[in-house]
């Protein structure tokens, strides 16, 4: 087995949990940018601790950062950040396991990213899978409990939030993997960890930024909600230092096909923690994403 799988399942899992404890803290004391920023200011001053501590065993030292490296890490940084807060905000119009469903079109927005940004290609399969894909998307965006015209109940601030939030994090494995293959030389988990510590370092600090000028008083509720607050730092730093190292070793769009085993996991949270239930047309839309990730896959 290549090392990069055992990594993506891990680090799945882990990025499970944590947007679970996000919509518990958005559900109950923090806004949307506050559950954002805590997954941020609690990792980065460990995943620099970690960088530190690797370089320095290992003997490869302090990086040598070219000037490429700052466009990808700002652009993955800057996109993961959108992303979160699609996410969190997505999670008050539907529930867990829908909400990491849309997430997912990541890995059909990813494949395309990657041959804009960094040249990966892709056949007329891989655009069938597409294809599938957004039908599977269009039926979970339509609210099981939505009256009136199609065309008002598929295009909504769910629909928008959701492929937002695909649109993002497409993006940002990309970026990740272009800053983390910029860097040249060192092992995989050097590149991997010292472009963790310099993206979450930016991303703590611009979050902190926008909510000092706009939302007085939730860096003070982040700090006071710790113990949950602290949770969503670990396992993000947990699936982000999976994330970083696999999309180092492997194709984004490979690394993020075979994360669709977070589908299970949120499945599984979002029925035995929040007693959620999914209906049959979300189901049919599940299976048509599924479908479409494990066509990606072959293909690919």
């Amino acid at each position: 087995m290549e090392l990069w799988i055992p990594i993506t399942i891990g680090a799945a899992a882990a990025q499970t949990v944590r947007f679970s404890l996000q919509k518990h803290l958005k559900a109950t004391q923090l806004s949307t940018a506050g559950a954002t920023f805590a997954r941020f200011v609690y990792s980065s001053p460990f995943v620099i601790l970690i960088a530190a501590i690797y370089a320095s065993q290992t003997g490869q030292g302090a990086p040598d950062i070219p000037t490429a490296f700052w466009g990808y890490a700002i652009t993955g940084g800057a996109s993961q950040i959108g992303g979160t807060m699609c996410m969190v905000a997505l999670f008050t119009h539907r529930n867990f396991a829908v909400g990491m469903t849309f997430k997912k079109t990541e890995v059909l927005l990813g494949a395309l990213f990657g041959f804009l940004i960094l040249g990966d290609t892709f056949t007329l399969a891989a655009l069938g899978a597409i294809i599938i894909g957004m039908i599977g998307v269009i039926l979970l965006a339509d609210p099981p409990e939505a009256t009136g015209s199609w065309h008002r109940r598929i295009f909504n601030r769910a629909t928008a939030l959701g492929i937002g939030a695909g649109i993002f994090f497409g993006l940002s494995g990309n970026g990740y993997r272009g800053a983390a293959l910029s860097l040249g030389d060192g092992d995989f988990f050097y590149r991997a960890i010292v472009t963790l510590a310099v993206v979450t370092t930016l991303q703590a600090i611009t979050m902190a930024t926008w909510m000092a000028l706009r939302e007085k008083g939730q860096i003070t509720r982040v700090f006071r909600v710790w113990r949950v607050a602290g949770l969503v730092g670990l396992t993000s730093m947990i699936g982000s230092i999976g994330w970083f190292s696999a999309y180092t070793l492997q194709n984004v769009a490979y690394v993020n096909a075979l994360g669709q085993i977070e589908l299970l996991f949120s499945l599984m949270i979002g029925a035995f923690v929040f007693g959620e239930t999914v209906t049959r047309r979300e189901w049919q839309g599940l299976l048509l994403l599924v479908a479409s990730i494990l066509l990606l896959v072959m293909v690919i």
